[in-house]
């Protein structure tokens, strides 16, 4: 193993454990309430031919999530065509489940339906379903209300009325349907190892949503790279193509940066079903279909977003921002507004709402934040000048008449300070796991050491090193307006080292060569024409503290 490998894993007291999870080390799924309820009802269901309705969501992990639920009751022995999928409408219906699902259960002749990624707080649609003898379990990771619905079976990891173990509430919601599926693999329904060709999906989902990849997420995203590596599925390997994403190289940022915005780009400015339909085709010829208009779709997507972020900052330099909350209106698509919201909070290190205006005079919007500032609990403050709104701590929904903005904006900027939080900023300051003076230090067997912590994210983040006292050799402008900077550096041991920075700060554009810098990096892996060879990421600059 490289050296710096070995320093890393010290330092973060990293085992074999967690380089090497085993499989069979995850935790029972009967260890989350209802299961065998909803194991029970699924086996009467297939005794029975009956119909049932998944209902999922419109964001990745909603559609991986339904997708997972129908091939997962497709292996324990339902019918094809005794499945039905239902996708909420972003614009139309909103979060959660939609009076809809009445109507369609109904005219699908719908016995069961099992949602994934939502369903824990809809007691009035649950209710009804009951009244029409059609039974519901939810699958779920969202936080749930003190009182449940009246559901038959509620497999939520954040029941507040049960002991689980704490591995299992980080789960994503296409983690929780899996564990449903894993229930069924144990109750023999599903043919052993069956089941695991369904990682391909968890791994997509997770990262997209952002959970903790540590417990039980890491055990099911190191078999999730594995699988999506040899993914069955023709939409995925379409779309892997067209991303530019190699199955033998699979990283989580490119999921979660080249896949997922493709997967969501539907929900967002179209319809949810695209995706689905992507991840469900046998089809080649409707692979290429789907993937190329996804790709116009995000392609929109990134115009509308650059478009919003400009005119908010353009507000900013004529009139600056004063709130400890950034709440803005403006007349954006509704798809776009959570994106814009966690720019925000990366480019003004705030937390954000960025709402726009619907008809009825009705504001709605997205919420992003970060630290200690959690956005569930300042909407629950908030309650009496909202519609509606509920998420999680760092990602929420909200829904206002016009008439209240003044006053949801002075509560939830009044509630911030009421929590006295402090040192904030520290959870944007890049610092490095490790530090070294030799770029000779940084080689392609770092890199391959390195892939074994994959897939990164919460918990489990990718590591960064600090450069120190390197010397500028070359400055290099790059891109259509020269904002990407490359820089050649020269470490004290004579190795030369590629730097690059995408979009870099203003700052950074004053530099001169033959100066000596600490240098924050991220060690990357640049291939070309069948050539490996090693670069870097560069993260922050620093006056050298060694020169």
């Amino acid at each position: 193993m490289n050296k710096l490998f070995i320093q890393l894993l010290e330092s973060r007291h990293i085992t074999d454990d967690f380089l090497h999870p085993k499989y069979e080390n995850l935790t029972d799924p009967y260890l989350i309430p209802d299961m065998e309820k909803a194991v029970s009802r699924i086996k009467e269901a297939i005794k029975n031919s009956e119909h049932v309705l998944i209902y999922g969501d419109y964001d990745v992990d909603g559609v991986t999530a339904s997708t997972l639920m129908e091939d997962a009751l497709t292996l324990a022995g339902i019918k094809p065509e005794n499945i039905t999928i239902m996708l909420p409408d972003r614009f139309a219906d909103g979060y959660g489940m939609s009076p809809k699902i009445i109507q369609k259960a109904k005219d699908t002749n719908t016995t069961l339906v099992i949602t994934v990624d939502c369903g824990s707080s809809n007691h009035d649609i649950i209710r009804e379903l009951n009244t029409l003898k059609i039974d519901t379990i939810v699958t779920d990771h969202h936080e749930c209300p003190e009182a449940l619905p009246e559901a038959l079976a509620i497999i939520n990891p954040k029941r507040k009325d049960q002991n689980i173990p704490d591995t299992l509430k980080n789960l994503a919601g296409v983690g929780v349907a899996f564990k449903l599926a894993e229930a069924l693999k144990n109750a023999n329904l599903i043919q052993s190892g069956q089941e695991k060709w369904l990682l391909d999906l968890v791994l997509i989902g997770t990262i997209c949503d952002n959970m903790l990849l540590t417990g039980e997420n890491r055990i099911l995203g190191y078999y999730g790279i594995k699988v999506l590596s040899k993914t069955r599925r023709r939409g995925l390997r379409e779309l892997m193509r067209i991303a530019g994403v190699q199955p033998d190289r699979l990283t989580s940022e490119s999921i979660g940066f080249q896949l997922g915005p493709r997967l969501n780009a539907a929900g967002r400015l179209d319809t949810a079903e695209l995706s689905l339909n992507l991840l469900r085709t046998k089809s080649p010829t409707e692979a290429a279909a789907l993937t190329l208009k996804l790709e116009e779709l995000n392609k929109s997507r990134r115009t509308e977003q650059r478009a919003a972020t400009d005119e908010i900052a353009t507000r900013y330099r004529e009139t600056p921002n004063t709130s400890s909350v950034i709440i803005e209106t403006g007349s954006w698509h509704e798809g776009i507004l959570g994106i814009v919201a966690g720019h925000l909070v990366e480019d003004y290190h705030q937390p954000a709402f960025v709402l726009t205006e619907l008809e009825g005079n009705i504001l709605k919007g997205s919420g992003r934040s970060f630290g200690d500032f959690n956005l569930a609990e300042a909407l629950n403050h908030a309650k009496n000048t909202i519609i509606s709104g509920g998420g999680h701590a760092g990602a929420a929904g909200v829904k206002l008449y016009k008439k209240d903005l003044v006053s949801f904006k002075n509560q939830i900027n009044d509630y911030y300070k009421s929590l006295n939080l402090k040192d904030q900023d520290r959870y944007f300051v890049t610092t490095a796991d490790l530090f070294t003076e030799v770029a000779e230090d940084f080689t392609l067997d770092l890199l391959d050491d390195l892939k074994l912590l994959e897939p990164y994210g919460a918990g489990n983040e990718e590591p960064i090193f600090c450069l120190r006292n390197a010397n500028i050799l070359q400055i290099k402008h790059m891109g259509t307006n020269g904002q990407h900077l490359c820089l050649n550096l020269k470490s004290k041991d004579g190795k030369i080292i590629k730097c690059i920075a995408f979009s870099a700060p203003e700052k950074w554009f004053s530099l001169y060569q033959d100066e000596n810098y600490d240098f924050t990096v991220k060690p990357i892996e640049n291939y070309w024409n069948g050539v490996r060879s090693i670069e870097a990421r560069l993260l922050d600059i620093k006056p050298s503290a060694t020169s």
